[in-house]
């Protein structure tokens, strides 16, 4: 995670004389979600709180990642605003954030995230979530596959895989090693947010697994780092020129 939508859950079924235990899709993981809004003077108190807003704005001015996904949500028709879809929660301890597709928002969890590269990752990775909500009929809720696409592509795009970050996870490996992080993210996502077991997960992944991880919108190119963003971001305005003056 980092990731995740939720939902109103729907009606568990019955089975046998028992009912089975519903499905919150996630919102387990973001108690503040339930929560009545407190007023600024009260939240302003919290030091997590305006370190999460401070961290946030900053990621959105001047991280190429970010920036080049808040140009393409705008161009896709769904302009992001800061203070409408961004807000930041203390959430359960296993994650650091998530995409609320019922509200279209992305939860920043302001107990868990405390270094500026860290927002930096959590809010690609969601604002990847929120590019997949805004251009395509994403069915979150119903579809486990759909789920599978969206967390490929926010594993593979959001530099959640690169080689830093898998060393500081002591995790290595050298042929293939990021096709099976991405894998490995993907599944546990899923498993984070969804009542489904390993296998199906599992399944789920696998199935959409090429088409997802080859589908490089709006990157145009897995960035493996920054250097790498800047240069997307470049490419990316530059495309929009050329499409101007046809």
């Amino acid at each position: 995670m980092e990731e995740g939508a939720a939902e109103s859950p729907p009606a568990a079924e019955k089975k046998g004389a028992e009912e089975e235990e519903e499905d919150d899709f996630g919102y387990r993981l973001f108690p503040d979600r339930n929560k009545k809004p407190q007023s600024f003077l009260v939240r302003s108190l919290f030091t997590f709180h305006n370190k999460c807003q401070l961290m946030l704005r900053l990621t959105l001015e001047t991280n190429p990642y970010a920036r080049l996904l808040l140009e393409a949500l705008k161009q896709s028709g769904c302009t992001v605003f800061n203070d409408r879809h961004f807000s930041c929660e203390n959430c359960d301890g296993c994650v650091s954030g998530g995409f609320d597709a019922a509200t279209s928002q992305i939860v920043l969890c302001q107990n868990n995230i405390r270094q500026q590269s860290h927002m930096n990752r959590v809010v690609t990775h969601e604002l990847i979530h929120a590019f997949d909500h805004c251009r395509a009929h994403v069915d979150w809720f119903k579809n486990v596959k759909h789920l599978a696409c969206s967390e490929i592509r926010a594993a593979n795009l959001s530099g959640d895989c690169t080689l830093m970050n898998e060393i500081a996870r002591f995790k290595f490996g050298l042929k293939g090693h990021h096709q099976t992080c991405v894998r490995d993210r993907a599944i546990r996502s899923i498993l984070a947010v969804r009542k489904v077991s390993k296998e199906t997960a599992e399944k789920a992944v696998d199935e959409v697994f090429d088409a997802c991880f080859n589908d490089l919108e709006p990157f145009g190119r897995i960035p493996h780092n920054k250097a790498d963003a800047k240069r997307a971001y470049r490419d990316f305005q530059n495309r929009d020129r050329y499409h101007a003056n046809l």
